[in-house]
């Protein structure tokens, strides 16, 4: 079992909390009673890597050293670019961005391994032993046209995708007669879900290595849901998972080409692949106010499930999202550290590291960092 060496979280309490002023009566409705979703204890066994944090700009974030399974020589090409086509964060220097685009185990030919989510070492884990960088109410952003009083990010699903987001926390609701991403209510921001699927769909196209995961608050029927990913043909990536079995590694998911794992915390089967959160994850409490009330206790679902996520953003003080708390509470140290704290009490590392305004911090580098180190 890992041995986790926890840092003591002592933040200050003076977070500058800013008084939203445009609030109307409605806006009780906007809370996230129903947000949220494990944490599996991940082995980088004999691989070593690092990780770097990205700067204040939240520009992201991280470079992940060329993983080995042997004890002789190894290799790998890096290339000079501006994102990177596994979807792992650019580390920049200077003015150039390098990226490890592939890893050769020695004893081979020399010929290149291909990564799973950004680094060959993921390949042959399973994927509940996997920490995915995610986002909470991922559509909820500045960008799509929600308004600023219920946005979580400045940038909606595509932008996380390319930045390295790999799990997402989406709130669906009906609206004009359809599916529709919204936070609270449709009336301060709203997208087709239909569109959503699209983008999320093609990322899968051009990244055939990228896993991903999706955590619904699901206001609508199961059959609306499914309708939508028959539309988009999406339906032909989704992974069912049997209960009581091992789940299959990130290589296993990629060579099926079942690439994406559906969850939703009011619906569930059928259809197989359309899980009940609850049934398969639990979660930490959410809805913070101040950091000091981060906590790693159990909020919904149970502890004897496979999956975890980790709730991690703090509201202002009239229970709104905050991208200046956000921008304090995911840095490196802090989130790097809480999440070392919740596996250390869980036993395991969490699946899901959840957050508010994903460019501020360093989300992307802090799950490297756990999946490639371990701690």
């Amino acid at each position: 079992m890992l041995e986790f060496a926890v840092t003591s979280l002592r933040r200050p309490r003076d977070l500058g909390f800013a008084l939203t002023l445009a609030l109307a009566p409605a806006l009780g409705a906007c809370g996230d009673a129903g947000d949220g979703g494990q944490t599996s204890q991940a082995s980088a066994g004999t691989d070593s890597s690092s990780a770097t944090s990205s700067d204040s700009t939240g520009a992201a974030s991280t470079s992940a050293a060329a993983d080995s399974d042997s004890t002789t020589s190894t290799t790998s090409t890096t290339s000079t670019t501006s994102a990177t086509s596994t979807g792992a964060a650019a580390t920049t220097s200077g003015e150039t961005e390098t990226t490890t685009t592939s890893e050769t185990s020695a004893g081979t030919t020399g010929a290149p391994l291909e990564p799973c989510n950004g680094h060959v070492v993921l390949c042959d884990r399973p994927f509940d032993q996997v920490v995915l960088p995610s986002t909470h109410n991922s559509n909820s952003a500045l960008s799509e046209g929600y308004s600023q009083i219920v946005a979580n990010h400045t940038q909606g699903i595509g932008e996380q995708l390319e930045h390295g987001i790999r799990g997402m926390l989406i709130d669906v609701h009906e609206y004009q007669g359809e599916t529709h991403m919204c936070h609270g209510t449709c009336a301060l921001g709203s997208q087709p879900h239909v569109e959503g699927l699209e983008i999320i769909r093609d990322f899968l196209e051009q990244h055939p290595r990228e896993v991903l995961a999706i955590i619904y608050q699901d206001e609508v029927g199961v059959d609306a849901i499914v309708a939508d990913y028959e539309e988009t043909g999406l339906i032909d990536q989704v992974y069912a998972h049997p209960s009581e079995t091992p789940w299959p590694t990130l290589g296993e998911l990629i060579e099926a080409d079942t690439r994406l794992i559906v969850t939703a915390e009011a619906g569930g089967p059928p259809p197989a692949w359309y899980h009940h959160v609850w049934d398969v994850a639990w979660d930490t409490p959410y809805s913070y106010m101040d950091p000091s009330e981060f906590s790693c206790e159990l909020n919904r679902g149970s502890q004897d499930n496979d999956l975890f996520l980790m709730n991690h953003w703090v509201n202002n003080i009239i229970d709104l999202p905050s991208e200046d708390n956000a921008a304090e509470v995911n840095q490196f140290e802090l989130l790097h550290a809480r999440a070392l704290e919740c596996a250390e009490s869980a036993g395991r590392l969490p699946n899901f590291i959840a957050v508010d305004f994903f460019l501020q911090g360093d989300v992307v580098g802090v799950a490297d960092a756990l999946n490639l180190d371990g701690a």
